[in-house]
């Protein structure tokens, strides 16, 4: 939950990507649309699931994902027998007037048992005492612990006594009025300012005491600003502490505070921004401006849109751009339809910064951004994606763009730092740098932006959009070549590098597939030509064969695309020309063409992982447009591809290319295209070859079967290309059968072992007996027939009792006659065993049929 005294935004909350595309929680190209409002409530649950805080540091360190990169001090907790006793110690320290170790330990205890701890007004006053007493010599360590404490009293109790609080003031005071040392403990200063601007906040406090504490924490913001940004820890209580102040009651030092605040990372000598110092800015704003609208505080809201307005050369941009998104953030989050003109300045600020930005790119570099616009470009994207809804703007569009092909996904980087060090001294890549982008806010995010730059996107004009997609297009190329490259090159050797690589891949695969699903909702309408419509279609076909590998789940949107684009590509012929005219070129498949520039690196085809899921894609699609293929373009960009998987050691890659064969061999149905039907005659000989040659091994039998049965359909009756299917068939059934002894009678019996594949390849000659036409079903039956009078006697029995089963099922009364007629020569001859005259007899057995 949100600290106290300011209710949880119900905005966009953080989704990571597992969680938003893993589940289908992704976001849809319309504003508010279903999508949002899950991806909104699983922030909410996720917001939900932290224990109730009452310290605003600790929500901006959870909400900001710095939890887990800073363990807190305060994070254990203590007996109450223990917390007991130290607070018996400290009152013997004031009334000894004396401070030991163990009073130090004292305080140690107590400040680490926060969560459970409850200090009341009277202990609050003894920690008070204690700090103003001029007889202790209280060490340094102690300060941060008294601070604390006073501040757990400050943010638990209900309400506060108005003397103990005006006396706890003056005691900052008097400390911080002191000349401390330079090299005074960071802590001391932070969780100073978090008191100071908690007491700030607290309604029991004078108005003097308010100023006061306000005019402290402005100053040690502005002076001590080297130090108490080391760390997150550090920062969250920092931040946390000037919230509390910019929603105190007394509004002099508001602009003051803000103006420090924006300019500290901007200072020669200051911090180094970061994303988890601009995410606690953006929920800091974000809280702040609940409680202003919480208790209509119009004076606050309108000075926050003036400095949204009237931002100063020395107020960084990242951190402008963030408050920004944290006031729309609780604009959107509060319910309210009011306040636009602050809604206007925060989006106008934001469009502002995102245009001086693309202006400063100027351009698109897959390399890398500078640090400054790498952390502008990722603060943009963030600020959009936790903001909620926002009007479009073209440099917002842009900034997604870039932030999420550069930045959240950025893959060219790794390999391109990968291959540089491929090619020099290799020692291996640092891996820890993949892990800790993985677990980095911003890709955890990526569902979120996606969904943001959808919606931006469809909120633009056609120029925007067609810029945008060609953007997202060739990344899809580029991936595809850069993965093809480092995958092989690292195969065997940095296999978990490769994998932690492929977890970014695929989550940009992800937002392909949104992004290209929101293309064709809104580019595939009445609005847009019918040779535009073409063209995207093709290049998110081609886009999706790029990244075909990273497809490692079932997507709903995935398929959805799909079908939208095929039904416009495969009902035109020049859109199915330019799809397959894609398909990497049989030179390109089998070489490495200069791009292995290592020595004893050798190029397998067969091993290329991610080329191969490519080409499946295409073998997928393909068949569904082939009716539109002209044969020349098959017989260039289709055949030697198909040929060539047909022999892939695996199964299913070599299943989809009989599948494409069959494909062809069943087109053209509707027209007379004689190049088509001579292509087909000339394919057979070549994919009977091949085939053949592969089995049994590598060549699928159910894809073969189904490649023959297609061949013997749709070519003309009495094509050669069928006899001479039917030859090499029986010849390779011949020379199985003769690897097998004639006495290994158990084996002929049942077929089994070695056997196997040759009987496969005779029940397919059987099955072509009621398919093949009636000038090609006699040399069918002598092949057959010969073949199987060389068998021993116990092979023989087998093969005849099915042709018996075979003839007595078959309804065929013109083929019934003959099979009969055929059968009982073909029984005659077995039974008499003359092998050595079979060949003469089957054919004068034959003649008489």
């Amino acid at each position: 939950m949100c600290p106290r005294s300011a209710p949880c935004s119900t905005t966009a909350g953080r989704v990571s990507v597992d969680d938003s595309w893993n589940n289908h929680r992704r976001k849809r190209p319309q504003a508010n649309s279903p999508n949002e409002k899950k991806i909104r409530v699983l922030g909410n649950r996720k917001m939900a699931k932290q224990a109730q805080s009452f310290f605003l540091e600790e929500w901006l360190r959870s909400i900001s994902g710095s939890s887990n990169n800073s363990a807190s001090v305060h994070s254990s907790s203590s007996s109450a027998q223990a917390i007991i006793q130290a607070w018996a110690d400290l009152r013997d320290s004031l009334q000894n007037q004396s401070f030991h170790t163990h009073h130090l330990q004292a305080l140690k205890t107590l400040a680490n048992s926060q969560t459970s701890l409850f200090v009341a007004d009277p202990q609050a006053k003894l920690l008070v005492t204690i700090l103003s007493s001029p007889n202790l010599s209280l060490p340094q360590a102690s300060y941060p612990l008294f601070f604390r404490l006073l501040y757990i009293w400050v943010r638990k109790s209900s309400r506060l006594t108005a003397a103990v609080v005006n006396s706890a003031v003056e005691v900052l005071l008097h400390l911080f009025s002191r000349q401390f040392d330079s090299d005074k403990c960071p802590l001391f200063f932070s969780e100073g300012i978090l008191l100071l601007g908690s007491l700030s906040f607290q309604t029991s406090a004078s108005e003097k005491s308010k100023k006061v504490c306000l005019e402290l924490l402005s100053r040690l913001l502005e002076e001590e600003y080297r130090s108490i940004f080391l760390s997150d820890e550090l920062t969250s209580s920092v931040l946390a502490g000037t919230g509390y102040a910019l929603s105190s009651s007394v509004t002099v030092y508001f602009e003051n505070i803000v103006d420090i605040l924006f300019g500290i990372w901007g200072k020669d000598d200051g911090p180094s921004g970061s994303l988890s110092h601009g995410l606690m800015m953006l929920h800091l704003f974000e809280w702040v401006l609940s409680n202003f609208f919480n208790l209509q505080s119009l004076e606050q809201i309108d000075l926050v849109r003036e400095i949204l307005d009237n931002v100063k050369p020395t107020h960084v941009s990242f951190a402008v751009v963030m408050a920004a998104g944290g006031v729309l953030r609780a604009l959107n989050g509060s319910g309210s339809s009011g306040f636009m003109k602050l809604r206007n300045s925060a989006e106008k600020r934001i469009e502002i910064v995102g245009r001086d930005l693309v202006s400063r790119i100027k351009g698109f570099d897959y390399s890398g951004n500078e640090p400054r616009n790498s952390l502008l470009l990722q603060s943009i994207a963030l600020a959009l994606a936790r903001s909620g809804s926002i009007s479009h703007q073209t440099s917002l569009l842009e900034c997604l763009a870039s932030a999420l092909l550069t930045e959240i996904f950025p893959l060219h980087r790794i390999y391109n730092k990968v291959l540089k060090l491929l090619q020099g001294s290799w020692q291996g890549y640092e891996i820890d740098e993949v892990k800790a982008h993985l677990n980095s806010v911003i890709f955890k995010e990526a569902g979120a932006i996606a969904g943001v730059f959808c919606n931006q996107y469809t909120s633009s004009n056609e120029d925007s959009q067609t810029k945008v997609e060609n953007l997202v297009w060739h990344f899809c190329q580029d991936v595809y070549s850069w993965h093809r490259k480092v995958a092989f090159l690292l195969q065997g050797r940095e296999d978990e590098l490769v994998r932690e690589i492929e977890k970014i891949a695929e989550s940009a695969f992800l937002m392909v597939v949104v992004f290209a699903l929101a293309v064709t909702k809104c580019r595939l309408d009445s609005r847009t030509n019918q040779e535009t419509k073409l063209q995207i279609s093709v290049r998110i076909l081609v886009s999706f064969s790029c990244m075909e590998y990273f497809r490692r789940m079932r997507l709903p949107e995935y398929m959805d695309t799909i079908r939208a684009v095929v039904v416009s590509v495969q009902e035109n012929e020049s859109a199915c020309v330019s799809f397959v005219e894609s398909i990497p070129s049989y030179d390109d498949l089998t070489n490495k063409h200069g791009w292995f520039n290592l020595p004893k690196v050798a190029y397998l085809w067969s091993t290329d992982e991610v080329q191969t899921a490519r080409i499946l894609f295409y073998m997928r699609v393909i068949p569904t447009c082939v009716e539109q293929l002209p044969a020349y373009v098959f017989r260039k960009m289709v055949a030697p591809t198909m040929f060539l998987y047909m022999g892939h050691p695996n199964g299913k890659v070599a299943r989809y290319s009989h599948s494409m064969f069959v494909a062809f061999m069943s087109s053209g149905k509707d027209t007379n295209q004689d190049e088509r039907v001579q292509l087909k005659e000339q394919l057979v000989f070549y994919y009977i070859q091949r085939s053949l040659e592969g089995y049994p091994g590598i060549t699928p039998f159910e894809g073969m079967t189904s490649g023959v049965a297609a061949l013997v359909r749709h070519l003309p009756a009495g094509s050669p290309s069928i006899f001479y299917c039917i030859h090499c068939l029986a010849e390779k059934a011949n020379s199985l059968c003769s690897v097998v002894s004639t006495r290994e009678t158990d084996l002929w019996k049942n077929w089994e072992g070695e056997l196997e594949p040759a009987k496969k390849v005779l029940d397919l000659l059987l099955r072509l007996l009621s398919l093949v036409d009636i000038q090609v079903l006699p040399s069918l039956m002598k092949l057959l027939a010969q073949e199987i009078v060389q068998l021993p006697a116990e092979g023989q029995n087998t093969i005849l009792n099915q042709l018996y089963q075979h003839v007595a099922e078959s309804d065929d009364v013109t083929r019934k006659p003959t099979f009969v007629s055929w059968l009982q020569s073909l029984s005659y001859l077995c039974a008499q065993g003359t092998r050595k005259t079979s060949s003469t007899f089957v054919g004068e057995a034959l003649s008489r049929l």
